[in-house]
C-alpha cells in the first residue's frame, strides 16, 4: 500500500468519526429540546385539568344555588305562600281497593294515579290496567287572584283508608280546596265529592266558573290491535238523548266541543270504559281523541282528553260538587245497574237490531253461561235455538230453491228453446213468460223465499254485532282459539298480505262452507243471465266475509261457521225427504195443456208485456 492510499484511508476515517460526533450532538441536543416540549405539554395538560376540575366544582356549586333558588323562587311565584309550600311539597300515595277495583291515588292533585281492574287480565297475563301510572292527569283550574291548576300541587291527606281518601290544598287564609273519593264494596263506581270551603276571599265574586281537564293515555289491552281500534271511541251523553254521541268512531281519531250541558263522558276501549259523570252536569265542554300506531314504544291504544267546564257559585264561601268515576268492563247488566244509561256504550245496533240484541240474545247468552262453563257450547246452542226460532221463515226459501233444482231440466229446454233472449227483447219476454207458467206448474214463487229470508238478516246483523263486544268471550278458549273475542290464528305471517297478517282458521271454514253451500244450492243453469248471480253467491261472498272476518272475533267466525252447517243439514233433509224431484216434474208433466189461473202479480206481468210489445210496434212504425 503506498503512502498516498494510505493519507486517503485515513482522511476517510477522520471524516466519518466526525459525522458520527456532530450528529450524536445534534440528537442530544434535539433530545433535550423534545424533552423541553414533553415537559411544557404535560404540564399544559395538567394546568388544563386543574382548570376543568375548578369549573366542573364551579358549575356543581351554581347548580347548587340554582336550585336552592329554584325551590326559593317556586315558594314565591303564587301571590299565596300556602301555594308555593304545596307545590313543592313530597307526592304520597293511597290506594283505595274493594273485591273489583284497586284505585290508587296521589296527593300531587289529588287525582287518580293508577287503576287495576281486579278479576280480568291483560292479554298475556299482565294486570289489567285501564290506567297505568302517571298515564291520568287529572285537574281543577280555577282563579283564586291568580290562575292555579290544582295537578301542580301536593294536597294534605287528612283521612285514608281502604274505601275513603280526603285531601286538601289549603290557602293561607285557612280556605281550601278538598277532594273527597269514596270506593264502596262491591262496585266499579268511585265517588268524588269537590268542595270550595271557605274560599270568599280567595274566589272573586265575578268568577263565575271553573274548568275540569282530564287526559288519559289508554293502554293496548287486547290481542288484536285493528279489532281493539274499530271498537274503541269516546262517548258523551248530554240530558234527555236516547243515547251517547259517538266521537272518534271506527277506529278514526276525532274531536268535539258541546256548547250544551254534559251528563258524562265515556273514554271507552273495546271491553273497558273510564267514566267521568257530573251529578249536575257540566255546562259544557270539548273531547278529542287520537289513536297511537300498532308499534307504539309504550303500548298505547290512545290518548283521549276532557275540557268540561262547571258553574261555580259560593254560598257563604262554600260550594260542592258531585263526580263519579266507572272504572270497569263493558258488561250489560253491570253497566245498567247504575241507572246512568251507560250501557248504551255497548255497540249493540239501534233500532230493530237492537232491539233483538238486547231482549233475545244477551238474556239468552247470559242464561246459559250461568248453566255451561264452556263458551263454545253456548255459542253452538245458542246458533242452534236461533236457526229453530226462524226456522219457518227460512223454510220456504229452502223449499223455493229446491223447487229450482229439481226443475233445472225443465228450464234448459227453455234456454234451448229461446237462444236469443239474451240479445232479443221480444224473445225474451216470451222465455219469462214460458217460465213464468213453468214456475206455476211446478208450485213455485220465484219471490215468495226472498222475503222470509230477508226477515232473518236483522238477527245475523245483530250476531255481527254482538260478538265483538261481549265481554263474556273475552278470553275464553275454545278448540285452538285462545280467545273468541280475538281472531283465532293458526298462521302468523310476519307479513302483510292484502291487508292481512295472519290467518284466522274458523274464518277459513266460515268462508269455505259457505262457498260449499252456495254451490250446491245455487240452480246450475245454462243461462248466462244467470252466470253473475251464481258468481257473486258461490264466489264473491265467500271471499269477500273470509277477508272481512279474518281478523274479527272467532266467536263470530265459529257462528255463521254453524249456520252454514245447519242450512246444509237442514237443505239436505229436504232434498232428501221432503222435495222430490221426480213429483214436480211429474206435477209439471200433468198440468200441460190445462189453463192455469193467473195471479194478480202474473197479470201485472202480462200486461207491462202487452205494453212493452206495443210500444216496440209504434216505434217501427214511426222509422
Amino acid at each position: 500500500m503506498n503512502k498516498d492510499s494510505i493519507i486517503g484511508l485515513v482522511l476517510i476515517a477522520l471524516i466519518i468519526f466526525g459525522f458520527g460526533w456532530y450528529q450524536t450532538k445534534q440528537f442530544e441536543k434535539q433530545a433535550a429540546v423534545q424533552a423541553q416540549i414533553d415537559s411544557a405539554a404535560r404540564i399544559e395538560a395538567l394546568q388544563r385539568m386543574a382548570l376543568d376540575s375548578l369549573a366542573v366544582l364551579r358549575e356543581g356549586e351554581a347548580a347548587v344555588q340554582t336550585a336552592e333558588n329554584s325551590q326559593t323562587q317556586n315558594t314565591n311565584i303564587y301571590k299565596d305562600d300556602s301555594l308555593g309550600v304545596a307545590a313543592a311539597a313530597e307526592e304520597s300515595l293511597v290506594t283505595l281497593r274493594n273485591e273489583k277495583i284497586e284505585v290508587v291515588l296521589t296527593t300531587k292533585g289529588a287525582q287518580p294515579y293508577s287503576v287495576n281492574v281486579l278479576g280480568y287480565k291483560a292479554y298475556g297475563g299482565d294486570p289489567l290496567m285501564l290506567v297505568k301510572p302517571r298515564w291520568s292527569e287529572y285537574g281543577i283550574s280555577v282563579y283564586t287572584g291568580e290562575y292555579i291548576n290544582t295537578k301542580d300541587f301536593n294536597f294534605q291527606l287528612v283521612e285514608s283508608s281502604d274505601s275513603v281518601a280526603v285531601m286538601r290544598l289549603v290557602f293561607a287564609d285557612g280556605g281550601y280546596i278538598q277532594q273527597r273519593y269514596t270506593l264502596p264494596q262491591d262496585s266499579y263506581m268511585v265517588y268524588n265529592e269537590l268542595s270550595f270551603n271557605g274560599m270568599q276571599n280567595n274566589i272573586p265574586r265575578n268568577v263565575s266558573m271553573f274548568d275540569i281537564d282530564w287526559n288519559l293515555k289508554i293502554p293496548r289491552l287486547e290481542k288484536g290491535y285493528k279489532n281493539e281500534k274499530q271498537y274503541s271511541k269516546i262517548e258523551v251523553y248530554c240530558p234527555g238523548d236516547k243515547k251517547p254521541e259517538v266521537v272518534g268512531k271506527g277506529g278514526r281519531d276525532g274531536s268535539k266541543r258541546y256548547d250544551s250541558k254534559l251528563e258524562w263522558i265515556d273514554f271507552n276501549q273495546q271491553f273497558f270504559s273510564a267514566i267521568l259523570t257530573s251529578e249536575a252536569g257540566f255546562a259544557n265542554g270539548e273531547v278529542g281523541l287520537a289513536f297511537a300506531q300498532e308499534n307504539d314504544a309504550d303500548g298505547r291504544l290512545m290518548s283521549c282528553s276532557a275540557k268540561l267546564r262547571e258553574d261555580i257559585s259560593l254560598q257563604n264561601g262554600v260550594a260542592k260538587y258531585d263526580y263519579e268515576f266507572y272504572f270497569g268492563p263493558n258488561d250489560y247488566y253491570e253497566l245498567r245497574s247504575y241507572d246512568r244509561k251507560y250501557e248504551k256504550t255497548i255497540t249493540i245496533g239501534g233500532n230493530v237490531i237492537g232491539l233483538i240484541t238486547r231482549f233475545v240474545i244477551i238474556p239468552s247468552f247470559k242464561w246459559l253461561s250461568t248453566k255451561i262453563s264452556n263458551y263454545g257450547i253456548i255459542i253452538l246452542i245458542m246458533t242452534v235455538l236461533i236457526k229453530l226460532v226462524i226456522s219457518p221463515l227460512t223454510m220456504k226459501s229452502y223449499m223455493s230453491s229446491a223447487k229450482m233444482n229439481a226443475i233445472k231440466p225443465e228450464i234448459d229446454k227453455l234456454n234451448e228453446k229461446f237462444p236469443k233472449a239474451s240479445s232479443d227483447q221480444k224473445e225474451a219476454m216470451k222465455k219469462q213468460q214460458a217460465q213464468m207458467e213453468l214456475y206455476k206448474r211446478a208450485g213455485i214463487n220465484p219471490a215468495g223465499g226472498c222475503l222470509p229470508m230477508l226477515l232473518t238478516f236483522p238477527v245475523l246483523w245483530a250476531m255481527f254485532r254482538f260478538f265483538p263486544v261481549s265481554i263474556e268471550l273475552r278470553q275464553q278458549p275454545f278448540l285452538w282459539a285462545e280467545d273468541l273475542s280475538a281472531y283465532d290464528s293458526i298462521w302468523d305471517f310476519g307479513f302483510r298480505f292484502l291487508g292481512m297478517d295472519h290467518l284466522s282458521l274458523f274464518a277459513l271454514l266460515m268462508a269455505a262452507t259457505m262457498w260449499l253451500y252456495s254451490w250446491m244450492t245455487m240452480p246450475k243453469s245454462s243461462d248466462p243471465q244467470m252466470a253473475p248471480m251464481r258468481f257473486m253467491s258461490v264466489w264473491f261472498m265467500p271471499i269477500m266475509m273470509f277477508f272481512v272476518c279474518n281478523s274479527l272475533s272467532s266467536g263470530l267466525s265459529y257462528y255463521y261457521l254453524l249456520s252454514n252447517l245447519f242450512m246444509m243439514v237442514q237443505n239436505f233433509i229436504i232434498k232428501k225427504w221432503i222435495i222430490k224431484p221426480e213429483k214436480i216434474l211429474a206435477q209439471i208433466e200433468a198440468s200441460k195443456g190445462k189453463p192455469l189461473p193467473k195471479s194478480k202479480w202474473q197479470q201485472r206481468l202480462e200486461a207491462a208485456q202487452k205494453m212493452a210489445e206495443q210500444q216496440q210496434k209504434a216505434a217501427g212504425r214511426r222509422r
